[in-house]
């Protein structure tokens, strides 16, 4: 072995979901919108004149701060843009987790938490999820170097109530709490999962800014927003918090994000109500697609994402979803403990979602 190759940074990458190169697909495995984004994105990019690409973009991202900023009720202040919530996430792990304590994420969760922290040599822990899947509170009450968990969950799509994330939050005064919400636009605060979708936005952790500086709220445009391939997240927590962020950005990348992603991703957080119409119809696809999964005689958690995390009760996961794949049918398998006998299923357009459940009706006989 080169003496140099003892000196590389070793480690188990994320593995992402598949993206089959072939179109002639229905693609339910990385839990992408269905449907295109805002037109106000659209529009937006074209008014960007092709002379504009030999300038550096805005390293502030001042216009789609400003949007989010708005959106939100804090001030631009509060806001830190990144090229899609893993560049942010990954940025704050950078920035608040440097302690020699152990920080803590839960063992059935986003996977690639394991992945920044081998990085960057953060050692951590994973409480263990509950029976039901669920985060168990009373685990994050106690010395650490810092707790990240997403809410809603992934892959189990299991939302955790606010006033649960509140009790995390208020027990760890001395350590940064980031809760991952990529998904929390899908939770149906009126109804549940299986009910009309009519409620409004659901209540997120962004509520509980003005009491705790120790809280970090991260979103992302790639879901709910419907623009995953521009790459466009972002943290919003108190100044302070957003400022640190920000001295290390600056001392890492000072351009992450481009003009089209600032332009676009401004205009359509501008567009209230094309997000909550899209919202409604994948709530609404959702609900009938429980119905669909129970009746084909899968069960799984209640879910609150874009997606469901379904077991078979008598044919296993891995065989369910290679004969899914053979008619061009993607969904997402874990070959996990405590969850390989599950696939997670990305809500789709009707259309898509009756394509799978008559594949599923001739699979199960």
């Amino acid at each position: 072995m080169p003496a140099w190759e003892a000196y590389i940074r070793r480690v188990e990458p994320y593995v992402p979901g598949e993206q089959p190169k072939r179109r002639d697909i229905v693609k339910l495995n990385t839990n992408e919108n269905p449907y295109p984004p805002s037109p106000l994105a659209e529009e937006a990019l074209a008014r960007l004149s092709a002379d504009t690409m030999r300038l550096y973009p805005d390293p502030t991202a001042s216009e789609l701060v400003d949007a989010i900023a708005a959106a939100h009720g804090v001030k631009p202040s509060q806001v830190f843009p990144g090229v899609g919530s893993d560049d942010v996430i990954a940025m704050a792990f950078l920035t608040f987790f440097n302690s020699k304590k152990p920080i803590l994420f839960p063992d059935i969760s986003y996977s690639f938490y394991s992945v920044w922290a081998e990085l960057y040599r953060i050692p951590y822990e994973c409480p263990a999820l509950d029976a039901e899947f669920r985060i168990v509170p009373e685990d994050y009450m106690r010395e650490s170097g810092g707790i990240i968990f997403p809410n809603p969950n992934a892959p189990t799509s299991l939302y955790m109530p606010l006033a649960e994330v509140e009790r995390i939050v208020a027990a760890n005064p001395d350590v940064i709490v980031m809760v991952d919400e990529a998904y929390v636009d899908f939770v149906d605060a009126e109804g549940g999962a299986g009910s009309a979708p009519a409620g409004p936005a659901p209540v997120s952790a962004l509520s509980l800014l003005d009491r705790y500086e120790n809280l970090l709220v991260i979103r992302t445009f790639s879901k709910s927003r419907s623009m995953a391939g521009m790459r466009i997240g972002y943290a919003v927590g108190s100044e302070s918090l957003i400022r640190a962020l920000n001295d290390v950005k600056y001392s890492f990348n000072s351009y992450t994000l481009n003009r089209d992603a600032i332009a676009a991703g401004a205009a359509a957080m501008s567009d209230g109500q094309y997000f909550l119409d899209t919202r409604r119809k994948i709530l609404a696809t959702r609900a009938r697609a429980c119905g669909e999964f129970r009746a084909l005689g899968f069960d799984f958690p209640e879910p609150s994402g874009n997606f469901l995390f379904v077991r078979h009760k008598e044919r296993h996961a891995a065989e369910i979803f290679a004969a899914l794949k053979e008619r061009g049918i993607y969904v997402r398998y874990f070959a996990k403990p405590r969850i390989d006998e599950y696939l997670r299923v990305t809500v789709g357009t009707d259309g898509q979602m009756d394509t799978l459940f008559t594949a599923l009706r001739e699979i199960l006989g």
